[in-house]
């Protein structure tokens, strides 16, 4: 009787020492993650420039864009953002895009700002839809907050 109450006791002491090292083993993956996690995001806001043409959050060009908030963004991944570019001059015109004053200056070495639109011509005050993809590298570093100015130019 008295060695099962041993044996009993051995097991319990190993499952008590086991569960112990189990919680301290997530505890201190899950607090090294959110390190990582949290040195390895980046926000931002940008200014939106429109010359020739107006940018809108909506089709029907009510709501004018001055700025886009990209969130915060992890290494390697990309966001994309919808906007309306509505010619606002008095010929055809095709578009053309621009960033500009990046802050840090080193950001444009890790981010990219493309765009859907292949070209097309747009008829005075024809509405565009154009979406903009802010893509961020695997290899960004040193950069927790960034900004820069996106220019959006009509020609024709």
């Amino acid at each position: 009787m008295e060695s099962r109450l041993r044996e009993k006791g051995r097991i319990i002491l190993w499952a008590s020492l086991v569960f112990l090292l189990g919680a301290l083993a997530v505890s201190m993956f899950g607090n090294t993650l959110s390190l990582v996690q949290t040195n390895r995001t980046i926000s931002n806001s940008g200014v939106v420039k429109g010359i020739g043409v107006g940018v809108y959050w909506d089709s029907a060009c009510t709501n004018r864009t001055s700025s886009i908030s990209w969130g915060v963004l992890d290494p390697g991944s990309d966001r994309t953002v919808t906007v309306y570019v509505r010619n606002e001059g008095n010929s055809v015109t095709t578009l053309s895009k621009a960033t500009q004053s990046w802050s840090p200056s080193t950001a444009p070495g890790y981010m990219t700002l493309n765009w859907n639109y292949a070209g097309q011509t747009l008829s005075v005050n024809q509405v565009l839809q154009i979406k903009l993809i802010l893509v961020v590298s695997a290899t960004v570093s040193g950069i927790t907050s960034f900004g820069f100015d996106i220019i959006i130019t009509a020609t024709g």
